[in-house]
């Protein structure tokens, strides 16, 4: 059970939560997150009902157990923007964190609409999202890839050296979320290495097909954790910790970090997910994979999702420029074909 399972919310709240689990199939992390999300607007609400500032020790103990059919019938869309602005103005979040919220109220109050049949109208339904600002993903060369794995491959004094190496491998060839990496079970492993099974958002299982580099690097892996002298826990995970259990998302974060750090990439502001967008980038532009390809590959529901990955980088950019039929017009080229155009009339006069 997740650490914010227990989480008081309310009855009605929680059967809310129990759809999004159980009948819609969402991940434990995000009912987390909708929970979380749920408490701070409610929270909210009542605060400014009972007029209770908004920092202070009272408003971080307020229960929102009273959220019940009379207390969502008489919440108004009014009060739902100055959530918002609170969260914007008060609380410095950024769009993406505004966004996230409101789809959480969108949902919550859909679900009171739709299924519960406690509202007519979805009041939040035709609230506009946040603008969010549309920035390009970053990620690294295929030249630093290259230096990344030279980093893990260099690390003679790491006893965790061979397991790292597969972990990045998978990463910048796969495409792999962080939790479908570390998810992977032997179970989920063809037997001749030809494909694995991953679990991604959703519960969703897509079948992930690996290049020679991928094979041999888990072929390694298994070679060496077979002979691991630690008691292993947990059995058939692929990716085990020095205790012997399933390795977690913070130690395989960790692990790309220090990386990075001793690729010289440690400025980057890269991080694990970064790898994904890596592997994504150098597939689209290098590979000549197509969108549609990728997005089953990466396991995205919608193509707009995948279409950040297909970016131009600056190399064809600056191709670009300098192939315009424009590009070599100068003034003085310019000059110059006038001055041949004013012989050329002279001449045929002359003729």
């Amino acid at each position: 059970m997740s650490k914010h399972s227990n989480i008081e919310t309310s009855e009605l709240i929680e059967r809310y939560l129990q759809y999004k689990l159980v009948v819609q199939e969402r991940s434990q992390k995000t009912v987390d997150e909708y929970r979380l999300d749920l408490r701070q607007f409610f929270r909210f609400l009542i605060a400014k009902r009972r007029g209770i500032p908004t920092y202070s020790e009272e408003y971080d103990n307020i229960s929102i157990e009273e959220v019940d059919e009379e207390f969502v019938k008489s919440v108004t869309s009014r009060e739902i923007f100055e959530f918002l602005a609170f969260e914007r103005n008060e609380r410095d979040n950024q769009p993406s964190a505004r966004a996230r919220k409101l789809s959480a109220i969108k949902s919550f109050f859909k679900y009171l609409t739709v299924h519960e049949h406690i509202l007519d109208k979805n009041i939040a339904a035709d609230i506009e999202s946040p603008k969010l600002k549309k920035s390009l993903p970053k990620y690294l060369t295929e030249q630093e890839s290259i230096d990344l794995l030279h980093a893990v491959a260099e690390d003679k004094n790491s006893r965790s050296r061979i397991r790292d190496y597969c972990m990045i491998t998978l990463f910048l060839n796969c495409g792999m979320r962080l939790s479908e990496l570390v998810g992977i079970n032997f179970s989920d492993i063809s037997r001749d290495i030809t494909s694995l099974r991953v679990v991604g958002k959703g519960n969703k299982e897509r079948i992930v097909y690996l290049n020679d580099a991928c094979r041999t690097a888990i072929s390694e892996y298994i070679v060496v954790r077979s002979k691991e002298k630690t008691v292993i826990k947990d059995k058939n995970a692929l990716f085990i910790s020095n205790r012997g259990t399933r390795i977690s998302n913070q130690m395989v974060q960790k692990t790309v970090e220090k990386y990075l750090k001793l690729a010289g990439l440690e400025n980057r502001n890269l991080s694990t997910h970064k790898l994904r967008h890596t592997a994504a980038t150098l597939m689209y532009q290098k590979g000549g994979v197509s969108v549609l390809t990728l997005k089953e590959i990466l396991g995205h529901e919608q193509l707009s999702t995948t279409q950040i990955y297909t970016h131009i980088s600056n190399e064809e950019v600056e191709r670009a420029a300098s192939q315009h039929p424009l590009a070599n017009l100068t003034r003085r080229s310019v000059e110059n074909d006038d001055a041949d155009a004013d012989d050329d009339d002279g001449d045929d006069s002359e003729d």
